[in-house]
């Protein structure tokens, strides 16, 4: 009885490790992001870095940041700070990646791109 008790514990013990194992995402880490306008009058260029951690995209100084990576790399985020407002769609590789962004800053509109470097 106490045999099969230790092989159900030690087997819920694999499962559960393995689940966790599985919720990391291949993006976790420490990213680099450098957003270019193209149009609109909102500053020529923006530079930040986030870390990504289980998919979930975040930055240490902004309270008001959404951010998620699919398991195929598709980034979709969001910013607000202040009176600005950005969001914006993509896609990440295993260390670079780029996309979208579109937003506005009191009432001007911008849009531009985005490049990602992994750290």
């Amino acid at each position: 009885m106490k045999t099969s008790s230790l092989w159900m514990i030690a087997t819920v013990c694999l499962m559960a490790s393995a689940s966790a194992a599985q919720a990391r995402s291949a993006y976790d880490g420490s990213w680099d992001l450098v957003f270019m306008t193209q149009r609109g009058t909102c500053d020529p260029s923006y530079n930040f870095t986030v870390n990504i951690s289980d998919g979930i995209v975040t930055h240490p100084n902004l309270v008001k940041f959404r951010g998620y990576v699919a398991k195929s790399g598709s980034v979709r985020a969001s910013v607000t700070v202040h009176e600005k407002f950005a969001s914006g769609t993509g896609r990440l590789t295993g260390t670079s990646g780029g996309g979208r962004w579109s937003g506005h800053t009191g009432g001007e509109r911008c849009s531009g791109y985005w490049t990602a470097q992994r750290n």
